[in-house]
């Protein structure tokens, strides 16, 4: 066994250098990555049997950070070996540490990019800001990972990175003022997120008269789907400055006012229980009421030709309160009719008795001389 050994050392010491420490190198990064496959599937066993997720979210994060440090780790121990073996001097691979030192710094950055985009997709549907932002989010992120990270990299290559910050600060003033109106859309986004004024999903209606649910809140604007199934968008910066109506805040449960009126020859007190029951059987039995609802009745107004009153009604989200009203109209109409409760047309009525009036003949009101 010694002689196998000094025999591959006295052939590996024949080789240039290079060629022995890339055949050493290929030999350690095999057996390595052989070593990475086992205890990456050993790690993801081991997750499976957790009720966390985060363990299996770093795992696929360090995937490819491993294959990289694989490969650093190879190199060095190849170079190690090498000069253990007096194959090779320090002075064979001057930028072997260098070049690990570039490779730990990239590796590093991917890990981190990897886990914002796993961290972010699996936690989106559990966050409001998440499910509200997600992609500015992840974004605004990754864009500080990569900048973070170029900016280490080139110090780690001897390039000293203050006449860049400085150079960036100057730059970025004349960028700023370029892209004003950009800037501030994505300022406002943030804003619109750590306020959370309005969520994804969400029935706004805008200052401008425009209603419809929160498609998508991005970097610079917010998608509005409308009813009519047409989309409107509108700037991060104009939403943040303007009024809006969220129906979905602080929940979705909202009170529906339907507005009646019955013949002033009605009896009240029965008008009142007809309409209670009519509006506690639509809240049960219709799919978008809410069942537990103390409904009730106000009657507000002697009109010209009828009593109006108002049946508040509750349903579960802002675009059911169509549904729920029209359920309601139907069914009160209809048990108002079988209850001979009037409900009148608009009349105009002159009553002469009343005001006492005198009727008299033209010729007595207007005498012929």
């Amino acid at each position: 066994m010694h002689a196998i050994n000094q025999q591959l050392v006295e052939q590996l010491s024949s080789l240039p250098s290079w060629l022995s420490l890339s055949i050493t190198f290929l030999c350690f990064a095999i057996v390595l990555g052989f070593l990475k496959s086992l205890l990456q599937r050993l790690l993801f066993g081991f997750t499976t049997k957790t009720s966390v997720n985060f363990d299996s979210i770093l795992l696929q994060s360090a995937r490819r950070p491993l294959s990289l440090a694989v490969l650093v780790g190879a190199a060095w121990l190849a170079e190690l070996t090498l000069q253990a073996l007096d194959i090779i001097s320090n002075k064979d691979n001057p930028k072997l540490a260098l070049f690990s030192l570039i490779g730990i710094v990239i590796g590093i950055v991917l890990f981190t990019d990897q886990l914002i985009r796993l961290w972010i997709a699996h936690y989106q549907s559990e966050s409001d800001l998440l499910r509200s932002s997600g992609n500015l989010v992840k974004g605004t992120l990754r864009c500080l990972t990569f900048v973070v990270g170029a900016l280490v990299l080139l110090s780690t290559l001897g390039i000293s990175i203050t006449p860049i910050l400085a150079s960036l600060g100057i730059g970025s003033l004349a960028v700023a003022l370029a892209l004003q109106p950009t800037l501030e859309n994505f300022f406002s986004g943030i804003q619109i997120l750590a306020d959370k004024p309005i969520r994804v999903g969400d029935y706004i209606e805008l200052s401008s008269g425009e209603q419809g649910f929160v498609e998508k809140i991005g970097w610079r604007s917010v998608w509005i789907k409308m009813l009519p199934n047409n989309i409107v968008i509108i700037p991060n910066s104009e939403l943040a400055k303007s009024k809006v109506i969220n129906y979905f805040y602080p929940e979705k449960q909202l009170s529906v006012p339907v507005e009646c009126s019955v013949h002033y020859d009605s009896d009240l007190e029965f008008v009142e229980k007809v309409a209670l029951d009519v509006a506690r059987k639509i809240l049960v039995e219709h799919e978008w009421g809410v069942e537990d609802y103390d409904t009730f009745v106000v009657f507000h107004t002697f009109d010209s030709s009828s009593i109006n009153f108002t049946v508040m009604l509750r349903a579960k989200e802002y675009f059911n309160r169509f549904f729920i009203k029209s359920a309601f109209i139907k069914a009160l109409h209809k048990r108002f009719k079988q209850e001979g409760i009037v409900i009148p047309y608009p009349i105009n009525a002159i009553n002469l008795s009343q005001e006492k009036a005198e009727t008299c003949s033209p010729s007595q009101e207007y005498p012929i001389s």
